[in-house]
């Protein structure tokens, strides 16, 4: 059986948010590192360019091929950080909130992304999911599983999950 870690939120006015959880056996200066240094941040989701603080903006093409341009509204070492994004031919802007939570040794990763168009959730939601997959793979220095075949076990089943309403 396959292991999902998302939700789907109806934020209301035709927006939603993927909200995906999990925990990981790593300090959360390990993860946070994973989250906001460019080098690692190319290996499991995106190559980033900009400046990277609160306040700047920055260009991300994600290793799904989707581009966007963001700013970064909140860093907050190793805890927190939030940056509003764009994407490429989008006609509204996105948020997206990485929190990491200590959990014993291990450290709780909760990963939200807000503004989305409700009929593009489960796509959002396969897509998160695969995302933080590989960030796992990354951190366990074994090879990501293939996008695409991931992709096609993935979307259906969050096709086929309920969208809470808040």
């Amino acid at each position: 059986m396959t292991r999902i870690l998302g939700q789907l939120e109806d934020l209301g006015g035709g927006r939603g948010a993927v909200r995906i959880e999990d925990r990981f056996e790593t300090t959360a200066q390990d993860l946070w590192s994973a989250c906001t240094d460019p080098e690692r941040l190319a290996r499991w989701i995106a190559e980033v360019h900009g400046e990277l603080h609160v306040g700047g903006t920055f260009r991300a093409v994600f290793t799904s091929g989707a581009e966007c341009s963001g700013e970064v509204l909140a860093c907050e070492p190793p805890h927190r950080l939030l940056v509003r994004t764009r994407d490429d031919g989008a006609e509204a802007d996105e948020e997206m909130e990485v929190r990491l939570v200590p959990d014993g040794t291990a450290t709780r990763l909760v990963l939200e992304e807000r503004g989305i168009p409700l009929e593009d959730l489960p796509a959002y939601g396969a897509g998160c999911q695969i995302h933080v997959e590989h960030l796992r793979a990354l951190l366990d220095g074994v090879a990501p599983s293939p996008m695409a075949a991931r992709w096609r076990e993935l979307e259906p089943i969050y096709r086929g999950q309920p969208i809470s309403r808040l």
